[in-house]
């Protein structure tokens, strides 16, 4: 049962629902975005609703940052209205017979809170609104009314947001004109997210935190580097396999618009665009671009060389290829090559090799 942690968002409860029953014991960090993945019908906007108080499970124990929020032992549980969360859903919420201005006010009227006109300020200058203020909702993108609506959320002064695939609805484009509004909600507003998807890229460039659902049930859990790098069975297969990687710039090298960055005490370079020595940086690291060399390669144009050992070797998603496991001091990596290229450069666990990277993304 979840217990009572000042800087944790303590969530246990049972759900039925037709076909599964959700049944969570979670203790989850009290700051940055806890993504819940998992396939559609897995319970994620379930539990995100159960959270909200929007359904009532059979028994549950809720606490967030110390706060309860529903006790069945205490017979505490309280509307959604007394619950200080901000929720985005799929589709934007908004009245399209009022201005975007007016939408936002709104939602300070139905809860008013201290400073929320500054907080709104804030959130509209933070997602890029300020000149749609006049305009009305069924004038706007749907990437653009996404923005607006968690605007309307943050002004509220949440302490929790909850976003139920917020990008669903939009499509390739006006997703990426969205994440990285996402991304910059997370590093400045430090409010505790919960965000549901089942976007294997959503969850490489948002997450902190990783729950993954399976027909009610948490099949695992961890900070997101731990979770992409499990290879019992790995969660994510083929081309989206991959890893992230937390660093911090220590060298920007502006004749060559190159940047060094260290994850622990691995060394990568990447081209930099307006980096800057001691920033916090998040990449990306795709298995498809990661091959493996049993020596180390001279005059290669790839920059980035790793010496590693092979941890564990597993079956891809395509029969001809595998998933390679490589661990170097404090940092892990996937590589995705053919069974052919496994078996002719002989590759086994515990084999020290070179991993080549080719591409280094950048995600946040």
């Amino acid at each position: 049962m979840a217990k009572n942690h000042a800087d944790t968002l303590a969530i246990a409860l049972t759900l039925p629902r037709a076909g599964f029953t959700l049944n969570v014991d979670l203790i989850l960090p009290g700051s940055g975005i806890t993504v819940l993945f998992g396939a559609s019908g897995s319970g994620k906007t379930s539990l995100l609703r159960c959270v909200a108080g929007l359904e009532t499970p059979a028994s549950a124990t809720i606490i967030i940052n110390g706060e309860i929020w529903h006790d069945d032992r205490q017979n505490i549980n309280r509307p959604t209205w007394r619950r200080p969360l901000g929720y985005v859903f799929q589709e934007a919420s908004l009245f399209n017979h009022l201005s975007v201005k007016d939408n936002l006010e709104y939602g300070i009227k139905r809860r008013p809170a201290p400073n929320s006109g500054q907080v709104l300020t804030e959130a509209i200058a933070l997602l890029g609104i300020g000149h749609l203020l006049d305009r009305r909702p069924d004038s706007l993108s749907g990437g653009e009314r996404q923005r607006v609506a968690i605007a309307r959320a943050l002004a509220t002064q949440p302490r929790l947001l909850l976003l139920d695939e917020p990008l669903a609805s939009l499509d390739t484009s006006r997703r990426e004109d969205v994440l990285p509004w996402l991304e910059k909600l997370h590093d400045e507003f430090h409010i505790p997210m919960l965000y549901v998807t089942h976007s294997v890229n959503e969850l490489q460039r948002l997450a902190d935190h990783v729950v993954v659902l399976e027909h009610g049930n948490v099949r695992t859990q961890g900070e997101v580097h731990d979770v992409l790098t499990a290879m019992d069975p790995p969660l994510i297969s083929g081309d989206e396999a991959g890893t992230v990687l937390k660093g911090q710039v220590i060298h920007v090298d502006t004749g060559w618009s190159m940047a060094k960055i260290a994850v622990g005490t691995t060394i990568f370079e990447i081209p930099h665009a307006g980096l800057h020595e001691h920033q916090n940086v998040r990449l990306l690291v795709l298995a498809r671009d990661v091959s493996i060399a049993t020596q180390k390669p001279e005059n290669t144009s790839i920059q980035n060389l790793v010496p590693c050992c092979i941890e564990s070797i597993q079956p891809d998603t395509h029969p001809a290829q595998v998933l390679v496991k490589l661990v170097h001091a404090d940092t892990t990596l996937i590589a995705r090559i053919t069974r052919r290229a496994r078996e002719a450069l002989g590759l086994t666990n515990g084999q020290t090799v070179w991993a080549q990277i080719k591409s280094v993304a950048l995600v946040r």
